[in-house]
């Protein structure tokens, strides 16, 4: 057994499990109830999602250029999704559409 028949399965599985973390992303931002909630749902599993999605693909490609494409497609999204979140997490905060209840730390009350 070579190793192009060993990466083609596994490039299916890492295909598939983030098609499923992207899939519950995208029911948790359905289902949650707030917007703080909905954030996480949005950042966290999505970008594992994203980044098996091109793994697998990585692995079935195996072109060099298509590996530097989606490096920095992965790389991309691993500086973006952070920062992303944090200005959801403050507008949220500045309109005051959370529950105040559901904070255990308001670092910011004093401001």
């Amino acid at each position: 057994m070579n190793a192009a028949d060993l990466a083609d399965p596994l490039a299916a599985v890492f295909l598939v499990a983030g098609a499923l973390l992207s899939l519950a992303a995208g029911i948790g931002v359905l289902r949650l109830p707030n917007a703080l909630d909905r954030m996480h749902a949005v950042t966290k599993p999505q970008v594992l999602g994203v980044l098996l999605i091109l793994l697998g693909l990585a692995l079935r490609l195996r072109s060099p250029t298509d590996l530097g494409m989606l490096l920095l497609v992965g790389l991309f999204q691993l500086a973006t999704a952070p920062v992303a979140a944090q200005m959801i997490g403050r507008a949220v905060y500045r309109s005051g559409r959370f529950d105040r209840n559901l904070l255990d730390v308001d670092e910011l009350a004093d401001r």
